[in-house]
């Protein structure tokens, strides 16, 4: 990882000398030998050669492809060798690493080829983005420290993801994406990459393609691949590219044979047999109709979510994973159909929402903003006397002052919860919360639920702000 950052750091600053930076860029890695091979190497592979004469020199490579390029396979190829290099790892660990490198190599050609018809620098910007997206997490597993070990047991006997992050900050007492995101910053590996972290659910299509591509890479790296997760994302990938599904697997399929020979062109032939399995695309599946999931009130559940809230606000845990934690709590605890965090814009007109979980999250997402500007509304009362509403008929005349129609065709009209989330004595955003999907009627002792699951929510704000 040293060595990775030193390249990082002098490419960096030939990047801002646009007169030498070609010409000093081939004498800065003609002292490693290993590097030079696998550059020329991949500037003559089938992905960047322009087919011209056979490229001989980092200068002329420089020339040929332009410095984005070059700068991105250095990286590229000093990440992998340094990543294979290390010493003193056992072998669980080894092939975790091994996996974790091959999906992220898999993922960044996968974007590559999601922004087709951008400009080559862009196009340059996502892959090295999206390679580097679990660069924390590699990290970590490079260095062969007891706690690789004590980790790599604990994720051995995980069930689910939320078992797995738990893990991973039990051991870390970080997750994985915050490691990434801080050496991202530390190393200056830019905007997109950092982006693409800490704002996962922006809409430009190039943090779209990262999120994406490292999501079908993690899911074709399972045997089998869960088939709707893996049709959900298949389509909004077809959708970026404007394309028909089955277009798009024939795509990825000729793309992981590339990345086998990219693979191959860096010296990484021992990620070839950890990569991503783009077989599974060329199964057909019969998918099974969605069958709506009706929660119940769990009482044991809201206790599990609670007591880890409790140890957000004692170990002043991050703003996401308080925010999970209190809508798994209240979705599964409470027992509602679908509940979301909306966040106040920056002008403080308008509630958009961060996390959706539960039944139509995508289309939630996607559909359910709230205006505050205009006429007064029940959510803007929520925010204004920084209290926990119960709505429990939308209809009734007790709120007919608070309701209009656009409002009314967002929520369920068999009632709703909404509380304000405070930090600093600031109101940023509500919870929401209703059984919209089943028709059931939510009651006193739900809305107590919600209620101190979004209170514990406040405190852990406020113990994070101290």
């Amino acid at each position: 990882m040293p060595a990775l950052c030193s390249t990082v750091s002098t490419l960096e600053k030939l990047a801002k000398d646009d007169v030498s930076s070609l010409a000093i860029l081939g004498q800065s890695v003609m002292h490693d030998n290993a590097l030079t091979s696998r550059i020329l190497r991949v500037a003559n592979s089938v992905t960047y050669s322009k087919g011209i004469t056979q490229v001989t020199t980092v200068s002329k490579a420089a020339v040929v492809l332009g410095f984005d390029a070059i700068k991105n396979i250095c990286i590229t190829a000093k990440l992998l060798s340094s990543l294979l290099e290390s010493q003193g790892l056992s072998e669980d660990v080894y092939k975790r690493l091994l996996s974790l490198m091959a999906k992220s190599f898999q993922a960044a050609m996968f974007t590559r080829m999601l922004m087709h018809g951008h400009d080559e620098e862009l196009q340059e910007e996502v892959f090295i983005a999206s390679l580097l997206y679990h660069l924390g997490e590699s990290a970590f597993w490079s260095t062969g420290c007891a706690e690789t070990l004590v980790l790599d047991s604990k994720l051995n006997r995980c069930e689910s993801s939320t078992e797995y992050d738990q893990a991973v900050r039990e051991v870390l007492g970080t997750s994985f994406k915050q490691l990434s995101a801080g050496i991202a910053r530390n190393w200056g590996l830019g905007s997109v990459l950092i982006k693409s972290l800490s704002q996962p659910d922006e809409r430009t299509p190039e943090i779209r393609s990262i999120y994406l591509a490292n999501k079908l890479s993690d899911l074709l790296s399972q045997t089998p691949p869960p088939v709707l997760e893996l049709s959900k994302r298949l389509k909004q990938a077809a959708n970026i590219l404007d394309i028909e599904v089955d277009e798009l697997k024939g795509r990825m399929i000729r793309c992981q044979k590339a990345t086998e020979l990219m693979a191959d062109a860096y010296g990484a032939k021992a990620l070839i047999d950890f990569l991503p399995d783009a077989k599974h695309l060329l199964l057909e599946h019969d998918e099974p109709a969605p069958q709506s999931v009706i929660r119940g009130s769990d009482p044991l559940e809201q206790l599990r979510c609670l007591r880890a809230l409790t140890q957000c606000a004692l170990n002043k845990s991050d703003f996401n994973q308080v925010l999970s934690l209190a809508l798994q709590g209240v979705l599964q605890g409470v027992g509602v159909d679908r509940c979301a965090v909306l966040l106040l814009t920056p002008n403080r007109k308008l509630l958009q929402p961060r996390i959706v979980l539960g039944d139509g999250a995508i289309d939630m997402k996607n559909n359910f903003s709230i205006e505050l500007g205009g006429t007064k509304n029940l959510f803007q009362e929520s925010i204004q006397i920084k209290s926990a509403l119960f709505v429990d008929n939308p209809h009734s005349a007790k709120w007919r002052l608070y309701m209009d129609d656009a409002l009314r065709s967002l929520v369920s009209p068999t009632g709703f919860m909404v509380a304000p989330l405070i930090m600093d004595h600031t109101v940023i955003g509500v919870l929401y919360a209703d059984r919209d999907s089943s028709g059931r009627r939510l009651n006193e002792e739900d809305f107590l639920g919600f209620s101190h699951f979004a209170e514990l929510s406040n405190v852990c704000f406020s113990t994070s702000m101290k």
